[in-house]
C-alpha cells in the first residue's frame, strides 16, 4: 500500500500550482499557502485539545475514584466545548498599569512554539512538514521561546506573585532543558542524525522492535522527569502554584487570554509526548509496517497516547513538590547523570562492539543504563535520609506570662 499521497510536501506543491494556475504570482501563492497552512495547523491543534483536556479528566477521575465529565453530553463529551464558549464570553481584563504590548503577546507566544513543533515530528513514514537535518536542535530552540512566554507574562502583568512565577520559570525551565537536552542527543548519537525521521528509521530493527527505550531505559527516564518540569506538570508545576502564588504567572489572565495559556499547556504535553514516542519509542515503526504502511500512523499515535496516559497518571497521582527539592533534583541527581550517561555511551559506541557480536553494544548500553540508574537510585536515597531542612519557626516559642 502507497502512502505517498499523504506526503505532505506534494500537497502543498499541488495546492500551489494550483493557485498559480488560478492567475496569482508565485510569490502570492507562497503567502497564501504559509496562510492556510497556519490556519489548519490552529484548527487542528484547537479541536485536539478539546479531545485531550476530556481524557485526562477522565483518566483523573478514574484514578482518583471519581466520575469526571458526564452531564454535558454523551460521557461530558461536550463539556470541554461548553467551557470554551464560557471563556469566550468571559471579560477580558488587563490591569492598568501593566505592559500591554508583552502582556498582550505573551499568550500567542506561549502557543506559538508548540505549533511550530508540529512541522518535524514524523506521524509515519513521509507524513512530516519538514524533515530538516537539525531536526531535534529545532525543538530544544523552541522550548526556549515558550520559556520566554511564560516570563513576560509574569513580568507583563505587574503583579508580585505573578512576577514570581515568571522567576521560577528561568530557575525550573531553563534548568530542566540541560538534562532533558542531553537525554535526546544520547539517541542521537546511536543514529547518527538529529533528523526525526531518522530516528525513527533508526529504530527499526527486530521487525520494527528496535526501539532505544530497550537499551537506554536510563536517558529515557531522565527524559521523562524532565519532561515533566519542562512541560509544566506535576509534582513539577511550580510555576503556576495556587497554594503558594495562588495562580503563577498567569493570575492576570481572564477570557481567551487564559484560554490560549490552557491551549499551551496541553498541546505542549501532547508534542513532548509525541517526541518522547519518536526519540525512545520508534515513533511510526512496528510489526508490519513496511508491509502496510499506514500501520505506521496508527503506531504513532498509539505509543503518543500512552506516553500522554502516563503524564497524565503521574499528574493525578503524586503531591506537588517543593522548590528546594525540585531544584536538587535537576542539579544534584538528573544533571550529573546525565552527564556520566552520555559519555559513557559514547565510550561503548567508540569500542565498536557489534564487530564482535551483534548483541555486544546493545548489552553493554544497557548494562551502562542499569549501572546509572542503581547510581542514581543511591543518590536520591542518601539525599531522602539526610537531615530535614529548617522550618520557618526553628525555635520553641516562649509561652508569655499572664
Amino acid at each position: 500500500m502507497d502512502l505517498s499521497f499523504l506526503d505532505l510536501y506534494p500537497l502543498g506543491q499541488l495546492f500551489l500550482d494550483a493557485l498559480v494556475g488560478m492567475g496569482f504570482t508565485p510569490q502570492a501563492a507562497k503567502v497564501i499557502g504559509w496562510f492556510v497552512g497556519a490556519v489548519i495547523l490552529l484548527l487542528f491543534g484547537i479541536n485536539l485539545v478539546i479531545g485531550l483536556i476530556w481524557l485526562e479528566r477522565k483518566i483523573a477521575a478514574r484514578i482518583q475514584n471519581r466520575l469526571g465529565p458526564n452531564r454535558v453530553g454523551p460521557f461530558g463529551l461536550l463539556q470541554t466545548i461548553a467551557d470554551a464558549l464560557k471563556l469566550l464570553t468571559k471579560e477580558d481584563i488587563t490591569p492598568f498599569e501593566a505592559d500591554r504590548l508583552t502582556y498582550n503577546l505573551a499568550p500567542a507566544l506561549a502557543v506559538f512554539p508548540v505549533l511550530m513543533a508540529f512541522a518535524v515530528i514524523p506521524f509515519a513514514d513521509r507524513v512530516i512538514g519538514s524533515d530538516i537535518n537539525v531536526g531535534v536542535l529545532y525543538l530544544i530552540a523552541l522550548g526556549a521561546i515558550a520559556t520566554t512566554a511564560t516570563l513576560m507574562a509574569g513580568w507583563a502583568s505587574n503583579n508580585k506573585f505573578a512576577l514570581v512565577g515568571g522567576f521560577r520559570t528561568v530557575a525550573q525551565l531553563l534548568s530542566y532543558e540541560i538534562p532533558l537536552a542531553m537525554a535526546m542527543l544520547i539517541p542521537v548519537m546511536m543514529a547518527g542524525t538529529m533528523r526525526m525521521n531518522g530516528l525513527a528509521q533508526a529504530q527499526g530493527q527486530f521487525w520494527g522492535l528496535g526501539w532505544y527505550v530497550w537499551v537506554l531505559p536510563a536517558a529515557f527516564l531522565i527524559f521523562l522527569t524532565a519532561v515533566l518540569a519542562e512541560g509544566e506538570r506535576a509534582p513539577f508545576d511550580l510555576l503556576e502554584a495556587e497554594s503558594e502564588i495562588v495562580a503563577g504567572f498567569n493570575i492576570e489572565y481572564s477570557g481567551m487570554k487564559f484560554a490560549w495559556f490552557f491551549l499551551g499547556f496541553f498541546l505542549n504535553s501532547f508534542v513532548l509526548s509525541a517526541i518522547a514516542a519518536t526519540v525512545f519509542l520508534g515513533g511510526w515503526q512496528g510489526p508490519f509496517v513496511e508491509q502496510v504502511p499506514i500501520l505506521g500512523v496508527v503506531y504513532f499515535f498509539g505509543k503518543t497516547m500512552f506516553m500522554y496516559y502516563v503524564l497524565a497518571w503521574i499528574r493525578a497521582t503524586f503531591p506537588r513538590v517543593r522548590v528546594d527539592q525540585m531544584m536538587d533534583l535537576c542539579w544534584k541527581v538528573l544533571v550529573p547523570l546525565a552527564l556520566v550517561l552520555f559519555m559513557l555511551v559514547a565510550i561503548v559506541l567508540k569500542l565498536n562492539l557489534s564487530a564482535i557480536h551483534p548483541v555486544a553494544e546493545g548489552a553493554a548500553l544497557l548494562l551502562v543504563n542499569i549501572v546509572v540508574i542503581a547510581l542514581g537510585t543511591w543518590m536520591m536515597g542518601r539525599a531522602l535520609r539526610g537531615p530535614a531542612p529548617l522550618a520557618k519557626r526553628a525555635f520553641t516559642p516562649e509561652i508569655p506570662r499572664l
